[in-house]
């Protein structure tokens, strides 16, 4: 690996993880050194009741350019944006604890930022994607779900859930300090949320210009996804985004503001 300064973060944020987390972060640090490229790691603990944190921590004799966030639990909206807000790289990516998206498909989202985007998403829909070993109601699941949100939030997004993506700094700042699908206080078990889509949603409000890229995703078993219980909340969230919305909460100027 080259000793220049990183142009990337990888913000990964992890629920009891430490079974999945080595292997996790072996894969990344093996990717960098394959391509010959440094990035900076953020592990955004939310609050494990496992050794999560320690794990991540005793992979810093590995690579030395991995920060550990010990941040309480308040579910995965939370952790992705304080490790997003925590970068100072010129972008900034976050994927998911359990790797499903292999990182040889960064390149492709990077590719996008520098020419031009704001965002760039990976996508388990359209020509060159693949999706392995998806249970097949979670796919129906899913497909319902992004109708839903077509309609009622980000329409011509085909995937919204895919958690593999990428922001300039800029845009992450902006977009993140102006979210509010995270809870305010701690929360109890695992908080999977709709923030994905308003993420998406402040990004068109701000005028981003957003990317897709098709990208291979596997189904990891040991997901930590309730279907019915989180479709339930993830369809709230949606609701929440058109009223926060009517409400004036994503105007920059409110940015600072408490959560709803």
């Amino acid at each position: 690996m080259n000793n220049e300064q990183p142009d990337l973060t990888i913000v990964i944020p992890a629920y009891n993880e430490e079974s999945r987390l080595p292997a996790t972060l072996a894969a990344i640090d093996s990717y960098l050194q394959a391509a010959r490229t440094t990035a900076r790691l953020i592990v955004a603990d939310d609050g494990s009741s496992d050794r999560t944190a320690e794990v991540a921590c005793a992979f810093q004799s590995v690579a030395s350019t991995v920060t550990v966030l010990r941040l309480p639990h308040r579910g995965k909206a939370y952790a992705v944006r304080d490790g997003i807000l925590h970068a100072e790289t010129d972008y900034v990516l976050f994927t998911d604890a359990d790797l499903s998206t292999p990182m040889e498909f960064a390149p492709l989202l990077l590719k996008e930022l520098e020419q031009g985007a704001g965002i760039a998403i990976g996508s388990r829909e359209g020509i060159g994607a693949r999706r392995v070993g998806e249970p097949a109601y979670r796919h129906l699941m899913g497909r319902v779900f992004n109708a839903v949100v077509q309609l009622l939030a980000v329409p011509g997004i085909d995937d919204t859930q895919c958690g593999f993506k990428a922001f300039t700094r800029d845009a992450a700042q902006e977009i993140f300090a102006l979210t509010r699908l995270h809870d305010p206080g701690e929360i109890r078990g695992p908080r999977v949320s709709g923030f994905d889509v308003e993420v998406l949603f402040i990004a068109r409000r701000l005028g981003y210009r957003i990317a897709t890229v098709p990208v291979h995703w596997e189904h990891v078993r040991g997901s930590k996804v309730r279907p019915v219980q989180d479709a339930a909340l993830m369809f709230i969230d949606v609701v929440r985004v058109r009223i926060n919305a009517l409400r004036g909460l994503y105007d920059p100027q409110r940015g600072n503001m408490p959560s709803s």
